[in-house]
């Protein structure tokens, strides 16, 4: 509950601290970048693998992170801690593309504006590409990003066999403002400063 608390509350700090403030929507690969970085969750769409629905859009909740809190502290790498007990890791087994959707919806920057997560002010981006789990000189980075925003995930149990797994971007799309959506380039959006 504390450490919870405190993310929290490290997260209004971020929204409200000089450099912590949201970009313009002319800025759209800052804006992604700064969305995914502001998240501690996303919605992960797979193709289901289940019987009964095999073949079919199916989207579950995971937690993430591109590093640790903090203005300008983010890789824009979206991290995951995973198990082949997950049933959307098992359907990456069978086919690793996915779309992932972060939402400043999640922060207080959208109930401060009083902004309906549907409203594109309440920003939020759509990332495709595929998971793939990191190799061990990025398991390290990884661990890091995501033990510092979950740290209970260090106490999940062991005989899960747990792995630590990157979003690897293909395609960005960005809604954050009125008039549709933007494309960022994966190039695009790694290459601009936070």
């Amino acid at each position: 509950m504390a450490g919870s608390l405190l993310l929290c509350t490290a997260a209004v700090l971020l929204l409200l601290a000089p450099g912590g403030a949201i970009p313009p929507p002319e800025e759209a690969a800052r804006m992604a970048r700064f969305v995914l970085h502001n998240c501690d969750w996303g919605a992960l769409a797979t193709l289901s693998a289940q019987e009964g629905l095999r073949g079919r859009p199916f989207a579950n909740i995971f937690s993430l992170s591109d590093g640790p809190p903090g203005p300008r502290s983010g890789s824009g790498v979206p991290y995951l801690y995973l198990t082949d007990m997950e049933i959307s890791v098992q359907d990456l087994e069978i086919n690793s593309n996915a779309s992932l959707t972060v939402s400043l919806a999640q922060t207080p920057y959208c109930k401060k504006h009083r902004y309906d997560p549907q409203n594109p002010l309440c920003a939020h981006i759509i990332f495709c590409g595929s998971i793939v789990k990191v190799n061990d000189s990025e398991a390290g980075i990884a661990k890091k990003a995501l033990f510092s925003r979950h740290p209970e995930m260090e106490s999940w149990p062991k005989d899960h066999n747990w792995f630590f797994a990157k979003f690897n971007i293909t395609n960005i799309w960005v809604l954050d403002y009125f008039g549709g959506l933007k494309i960022v380039t994966p190039e695009e959006y790694y290459n601009v400063k936070p």
